[in-house]
């Protein structure tokens, strides 16, 4: 009986241990191996030394599966052509929440669907893990998000800005409130349709670059939803690009959100880029490129 004991404590301690560490983690550092292991597979074509750092890098950190990059998709997909080991089912079905927010268009990929049916895992049963990644959505988060996404778009239709600046201040004061009380609206909390109303939460935070009064507090604070690997770094650079275009009449520092502004310094740029996250400007229109032609 002490013998269970002690076996049932350790397994206690190491969960608890475990839980601290990927709270720690710095998603920045995540993105940033990301693109160096994307920049092989892109421009250098090795495909075995990909799997091999993907395989290393999913060990250490809960996986994404980031918007055009795709890096756990595309790294199973890999691995399943070289007849390597990526997991099986287990990896699998832990892709499945990764690509749920866009599952109304991912179920009519049929490669990926066949993928799935190869080991096993047929399409019902992957429709019942939707629903049950869907079941687990912050729906008091969603419903106030909600709101607050049709409130943007409904007074950029207005010609009238004192409306438009007053919806913004109310959607700055909510977001506040959700970052207080809820955490960050992420695709993993709130998806990204409200059945059939897509709310990206990138075109709100742009909107929040407007207003002097409230740039210190996001620009801090989805910060750390980027190193905690719940914001895109993509969003966060944006809403910073456009405040230092239109408020500070600045050039922008990411080269995500551009205007009419030229590039004066894409060595500064790119170090820039790097500490959020983000790849080279090279490497970030390669991206565009192939994700372009994937899309035709």
């Amino acid at each position: 009986m002490g013998n269970f004991f002690l076996y049932f404590s350790c397994i206690i301690i190491f969960f608890i241990l475990s839980s601290c560490k990927n709270r720690n983690l710095n998603y920045i550092i995540y993105y940033n191996k990301v693109n160096n292991i994307d920049s092989i597979y892109r421009f250098q074509n090795d495909t075995l030394t990909v799997i091999r750092q993907y395989k290393k890098l999913f060990k250490k950190y809960p996986p994404k599966n980031q918007d055009r990059i795709q890096e756990y998709e595309t790294y199973i997909r890999l691995a399943n052509q070289q007849h390597k080991n990526f997991g099986g089912k287990k990896s699998l079905y832990k892709l499945i929440p990764l690509i749920a927010p866009n599952w109304k268009f991912k179920n009519k990929d049929v490669s990926f669907i066949q993928l799935y049916q190869n080991y096993g895992i047929g399409r019902q049963e992957m429709e019942k893990e939707i629903s049950q990644w869907e079941k687990g959505l912050n729906k008091k988060m969603i419903d106030s998000f909600t709101v607050a996404f049709k409130r943007d778009q409904g007074s950029r239709k207005d010609s009238n800005y004192e409306n438009l600046f007053k919806n913004d201040k109310k959607n700055a004061e909510m977001l506040k409130w959700m970052f207080e009380n809820e955490g960050f609206p992420s695709l993993q909390k709130i998806g990204l349709w409200n059945g059939d109303f897509f709310m990206p939460v990138g075109s709100l935070l742009l909107h929040m670059a407007n207003y002097e009064e409230y740039h210190q507090y996001f620009k801090t604070k989805i910060l750390e939803y980027v190193k905690s690997g719940e914001c895109p770094p993509r969003d966060y650079a944006a809403m910073i690009d456009r405040y230092n275009l239109y408020v500070l009449k600045k050039d922008p520092l990411y080269y995500i959100y551009v205007g009419q502004s030229s590039i004066k310094d894409s060595t500064a740029i790119n170090r820039n880029r790097k500490s959020i996250g983000l790849p080279s400007m090279k490497h970030g229109n390669a991206i565009i490129k192939d994700y372009n032609k994937t899309e035709k």
